[in-house]
């Protein structure tokens, strides 16, 4: 089973191409969905947040993410200290995942692919790429942010250059119509690789 990592930063479109590469039979697997369930459900996960960032991590068994983002946004040793427990658990859940689907390949959405340790189970990166301009104004329709919000997330996050030379295939999604077509080429390579 072909592992195909999806990248791209904030307003690029991602889930609008994964939604394309579903279309055409794909399974896909979205690492952030994922990791807010694995930090309720996974047994080990949730000791070792409770064990680093304190009981009050959980109500009633619950992540309480209003009170962990207020630790992790202020302290960054604090976010990296989060992401070194959750990125591991996230790449082994994917890999179970994977081995149980069925299919050429499958593909695993994740903003931060590079950044988590995902690039080093997978066998091929599709960077979702737009001019910076676009993916702002994207991301403040899409979430109701300002410009500075946006713009402070996009600042810790790989850019659109660097994730094109990075990635093994590049999709620039500018237009619903040149995207699928993109999509398409890069499914029909994969496909052919297997073949």
């Amino acid at each position: 089973m072909i592992k195909v990592g999806l990248c791209g930063t904030i307003g690029s479109g991602k889930s609008t191409v994964c939604r394309m590469f579903e279309q055409l039979g794909v399974a896909t697997y979205i690492a952030d969905d994922r990791a807010k369930e694995l930090m309720n459900c996974d047994k080990s996960l949730v000791e070792k947040i409770v064990a680093a960032f304190g009981s009050q991590c959980y109500i009633a068994g619950v992540l309480n993410r209003q009170y962990l983002a207020s630790q992790i946004f202020a302290d960054d040793s604090k976010r990296l200290l989060l992401n070194s427990l959750v990125h591991p658990a996230v790449c082994r859940d994917f890999c179970c995942w994977a081995e149980s689907q069925s299919g050429d390949y499958v593909i695993v959405e994740s903003a931060i692919l590079f950044e988590s340790g995902l690039e080093d189970v997978v066998d091929y990166t599709v960077a979702v790429v737009v001019p910076d301009s676009v993916a702002i104004e994207r991301a403040m329709a899409r979430d109701g942010a300002t410009r500075e919000a946006v713009m402070s997330r996009m600042a810790v996050q790989i850019g659109a250059d660097e994730l094109r030379l990075r990635a093994d295939f590049t999709i620039e999604n500018i237009t619903l119509e040149s995207t699928k077509a993109q999509v398409e080429s890069i499914d029909r390579a994969l496909r052919d690789e297997i073949s």
